[in-house]
């Protein structure tokens, strides 16, 4: 898991410095769906465009992995950058690039067995895509 979890954090970076930063990046195993894992996935620029999106998404994630590691994808999830659900997931923890593993959690109704955060970071100005210049 480990090593899938790594491509993703790689995919993640290079989907971000393509197309813009994510608010949310995760891999999750939800209670109800043993052995398969969700990819969920929030940004500004899928709401533009959600089945563009998702195929861009598909296809790098698709790339990344080995046949092997990608049945043990369930599906992936677009979150509109709006959602309440994207709000618990930022509120409960926060990282950008990076791997938090979760376990025994729930977010908005949802329990995740286990999960990676690859990033998990709150809106803010999408024009410095997240970074804030401080002048003196």
């Amino acid at each position: 898991m480990k090593t899938m979890v790594e491509k993703l954090v790689r995919v993640e970076r290079e989907m971000a410095a393509e197309r813009g930063p994510f608010f949310l990046f995760a891999l999750l195993l939800r209670e109800d769906a043993p052995n398969v894992w969700d990819l969920v996935a929030s940004s500004s620029w899928i709401g533009k465009d959600k089945a563009g999106a998702l195929g861009y998404v598909s296809e790098k994630v698709s790339s990344a992995l080995e046949p092997d590691e990608l049945v043990k994808l369930s599906r992936i999830v677009l979150i509109e950058p709006d959602s309440p659900s994207l709000a618990a997931f930022q509120q409960a923890l926060s990282v950008e690039h990076g791997t938090v593993e979760i376990k025994d959690s729930e977010f908005s109704g949802l329990r995740i067995r286990q999960g990676y955060l690859i990033t998990s970071r709150r809106r803010t100005d999408t024009k410095t895509h997240g970074l804030v210049e401080r002048t003196r």
